[in-house]
């Protein structure tokens, strides 16, 4: 018989519609009281937290890498349920952080558990098979809802309503649940992971757009950042502006990530002159691949509180 960890972190999949239809939290937790017909499975279930999860920070999910780090110990695999609009952030740093060989599946839901068309319960009953499939062993953080199984380093929210949200535009989705079994489509490399302990670092994210003021950046610098994402245009450019302010910011020595601002693609020097990739990656800026900037973020934010140095960082900001 499996043993499966259940952690239970808030959001609309533990939520529920009032009279006016406003979705809220409640005082208890409707998945536990849920029963699944599921086969030779012993499932221990906590309430790590009761957060919608635009309240998620980085401390909590350091919350979740302390309760995960052994499990492996005790436990043959892990669900975890959370909100969808910050799932592909905690998803993304347990899957950077975390050296475990038994699954780790994350999912959630658009609807809240009374509302019509409810996508919970099943949701959890999916992610669940996944948990407990043999298949689902070795391949890091695994994100599952509406059927499909993706992988936590390439997941993203695509749509702010639809049941249909997540979705992974550079490597599709990893696998599928169908009725009888689970299906997996490909295996991803092997990656580097980083143990952690604090969270500490200050690192926003911006996005750029035609005629961006580099002085923005200037008075970030000033305000004692430790790095920053900059989700930059096309593959990889700024305009002239900001560009100056980058070359500011690396000359404070402060990190500078770029990724693209674009849905589909990565980012990659290719553009030789002010403001293109070639002269940003020239002068000191890392190129994040395949990965968009909330989750490039976190990956700075992991390599600066293990101090790793310049060539270590741009490593791990490499690696997919």
């Amino acid at each position: 018989m499996k043993k499966i960890l259940v952690l239970h972190t808030g959001g609309t999949i533990a939520m529920h519609e009032d009279v006016d239809g406003d979705v809220e939290q409640g005082a208890q937790n409707p998945l536990n009281d849920v029963q699944f017909d599921l086969p030779a499975v012993e499932l221990v279930t906590e309430d790590i937290f009761n957060l919608p999860s635009e309240h998620i920070t980085p401390d909590n999910m350091l919350a979740l890498y302390n309760r995960l780090k052994n499990a492996e110990d005790e436990f043959d695999g892990v669900v975890i349920t959370h909100g969808t609009d910050t799932l592909e952030e905690t998803s993304f740093f347990l899957d950077s952080t975390l050296d475990l060989t038994i699954p780790i599946v994350m999912t959630g839901a658009m609807r809240s558990s009374n509302e019509i068309g409810s996508d919970g319960l099943y949701n959890f009953q999916s992610a669940l098979r996944v948990a407990i499939d043999d298949q689902a062993a070795k391949r890091g953080v695994l994100v599952v809802l509406n059927d499909e199984i993706h992988a936590a380093r390439f997941v993203t929210k695509t749509h702010a309503t639809n049941v249909a949200t997540f979705a992974s535009p550079i490597s599709g989705a990893m696998g599928m649940v169908n009725k009888r079994k689970i299906l997996f489509f490909y295996d991803l490399p092997n990656k580097k992971t980083y143990p952690i302990s604090a969270v500490d670092k200050r690192i926003p994210v911006m996005k750029a757009y035609a005629g961006m003021d580099g002085h923005i950046l200037t008075l970030l610098a000033e305000a004692g950042i430790d790095g920053i994402v900059i989700e930059a245009l096309g593959a990889g450019n700024l305009g002239t502006d900001a560009a100056r302010g980058v070359l500011e910011l690396l000359a404070a020595d402060i990190p500078v990530v770029i990724v693209s601002r674009s849905f589909k693609g990565i980012a990659e020097p290719v553009y030789d002159y002010l403001g293109g990739g070639v002269q940003l990656e020239k002068a000191g800026a890392i190129f994040a691949t395949a990965v968009n900037g909330q989750k490039a973020r976190l990956k700075l934010l992991i390599g600066l509180e293990n101090k790793l140095n310049t060539n270590k960082l741009n490593e791990f900001l490499h690696e997919f």
